[in-house]
């Protein structure tokens, strides 16, 4: 098994923490993001590790991990990242990680677990980490819903209530071959500005549109967290 750290991006809220060092290795209690995850993937048996890098590249050669380069990670999104991979994601299947959240082994062996084509982990749990995060957790927070075959129909929105929100996409996907290549074909048909500009929750939106029942959710109970400002590290 394979995984893939999308790690390109600089984390411009983060502020003067990532002046000189890239965003994953702000240190969450005692130990750098980016090494949360390569424990949490490594526990979980994958044996092949590869970093997208981009801002600060330099400073992922002490991994000796397999790295492809987003040369463009300034004006393009995290999807944009992930097609820099396209050469392991094609082959067999892989998990992909972002780089800004910690995580367990266990999140990661679900995912390798599920037999579905795409399948992402959520945390049904997410209105207590919220609630650390944001004064209201509604101002960040995405609509996410499945059906009862465990079959997400909707991400991505802004809600209105909580009953929007069964849960929090983390950022831990798994992709097959065959799902990667719905990815792109749905990604394909995107002008030249939507594809550099695209996230992943909009990806996935787009993908469950043309594809029903295409992506598979992960019930996800261990600890998580996502770092995107300093106020969040206060709150882990």
């Amino acid at each position: 098994m394979k995984a893939v750290i999308l790690a390109a991006g600089r984390g411009s809220r983060m502020k003067d923490l990532t002046d000189e060092q890239p965003k994953c290795f702000t240190v969450v209690r005692g130990k750098r993001l980016i090494d949360w995850q390569l424990e949490a993937l490594r526990q979980a048996g994958v044996t092949e590790i590869a970093i997208v890098t981009g801002y600060r590249s330099q400073a992922f050669e002490e991994f000796g991990c397999r790295t492809f380069h987003n040369d463009r990670w300034e004006s393009t999104q995290m999807v944009q990242s992930l097609r820099c991979a396209n050469e392991w994601l094609t082959s067999e299947n892989c998990i992909v990680s972002y780089s800004d959240i910690f995580y367990s082994a266990r999140g990661v062996s679900a995912l390798r677990n599920c037999t579905d084509e795409i399948a992402i982990t959520y945390d049904a749990n997410w209105l207590d980490v919220w609630s650390k995060r944001f004064a209201n957790p509604l101002d960040d927070a995405e609509t996410f819903r499945f059906d009862e075959s465990m079959k997400l129909t909707e991400i991505g929105g802004r809600p209105t209530n909580t009953h929007e929100v069964m849960g929090q996409y983390m950022g831990l996907l798994h992709f097959t071959p065959e799902g990667w290549r719905l990815a792109m074909d749905v990604f394909s048909h995107l002008s030249i500005e939507e594809q550099d500009k695209v996230h992943m929750t909009g990806l996935l939106g787009r993908i469950i549109a043309q594809y029903p029942g295409s992506v598979g959710v992960v019930a996800y109970t261990d600890e998580w967290g996502e770092v995107d400002s300093k106020e969040d590290l206060e709150a882990y």
